[in-house]
């Protein structure tokens, strides 16, 4: 497929999916977008692309990119009455974006492939600041002839993809990699605590973190939620509670002992119990300062959050 002709339709327009599909379009791709409530996709109707009603109506594109939140969001869109295999009319590719599990991600690969559609799932690290930046990073599995298709669209989302292998193994790399977001927020919690307990300021203890071989990108970008509390929701525990509980189902299929994970999933559904489901997935730092008897307070100070902005 020309670049100069390929048509692209994008399912899928919450905050990481407008994110994502802003940068093809904001790259002059021909992009046709639709969402379940067509205000969201009018977001990016405004900045060129089309909208659409239904995932049906996107007959005609060639590469169909994928991002919703949960395996029967994903049913719904590609096997559905109105999902994109209905039409009489089907793209060469598509490619799932979603965090869902292996055994849907499968279902849905064994429908395409009856169409002779290539599927690929591509699920992706970060959240819309980091989208933005060009730092997102996605891992994709399914047939090595679809990727090489669709990488220049891939490529045009963010700075790091990696084809992982064949059928549904990207979404146990990106269970992998949630499960490790959680166990690292919690041990930062911990020990932030420990510190500010000891006297040490959150912002001058996460500035000399930031600036040791321990420091990331992740502990840089979680430091402004964590020195000045602000806690907009870039992923909820309840989502991140979803990919302990998928990780924890594979790893008991394959017989791997996860006794840390274990663990922080517990941790995970303590703070969805203290009412924390809407709020960032930081708010494990709260939930560790209650459990310490210390009450934090915002420093309310300007903060490096490593994307090149400040909060």
């Amino acid at each position: 497929m020309s670049d100069d002709k390929v048509r692209i339709g994008w399912v899928g327009c919450g905050r990481m999916g407008t994110a994502m599909a802003k940068r093809l379009v904001v790259a002059k791709y021909d992009v046709t977008v639709t969402n379940r409530t067509r205000a969201k996709a009018e977001v990016l109707g405004e900045l060129g692309a089309k909208v659409v009603d239904t995932p049906r109506d996107l007959a005609g594109c060639d590469v169909i990119f994928i991002m919703v939140s949960a395996d029967k969001d994903l049913l719904a869109v590609t096997t559905g009455p109105d999902g994109i295999m209905s039409s009489d009319v089907v793209p060469k590719v598509v490619v799932d974006c979603s965090t869902v599990s292996s055994t849907t991600s499968a279902q849905v690969r064994a429908a395409m492939a009856a169409r002779n559609v290539g599927f690929l799932a591509a699920p992706v690290s970060g959240n819309p600041k980091v989208v933005a930046s060009g730092k997102l990073t996605l891992a994709v599995s399914g047939m090595r002839d679809a990727y090489e298709t669709v990488r220049p669209y891939l490529n045009e989302l963010g700075h790091g993809v990696t084809y992982v292998g064949d059928g549904e193994v990207a979404r146990l790399v990106k269970i992998c990699h949630n499960m490790f977001l959680g166990i690292v927020a919690q041990a930062m919690a911990e020990i932030t605590v420990l510190a500010e307990r000891g006297g040490i300021p959150r912002s001058a203890f996460l500035e000399f973190i930031n600036n040791s071989v321990m420091g990331s990108t992740f502990t840089r970008y979680k430091t402004p939620a964590f020195v000045n509390l602000d806690f907009t929701p870039t992923f909820t525990p309840v989502l991140l509670r979803k990919d302990f509980d998928l990780g924890m189902a594979e790893a008991k299929k394959m017989n791997v002992p996860m006794p840390l994970s274990a663990l922080c999933t517990e941790l995970v559904v303590s703070a969805i119990g203290a009412g924390y489901r809407e709020e960032d997935f930081a708010v494990l730092l709260l939930e560790e300062a209650r459990s310490a008897g210390l009450v934090l307070e915002p420093e309310n100070i300007e903060v490096d959050d490593g994307l090149g902005a400040k909060s």
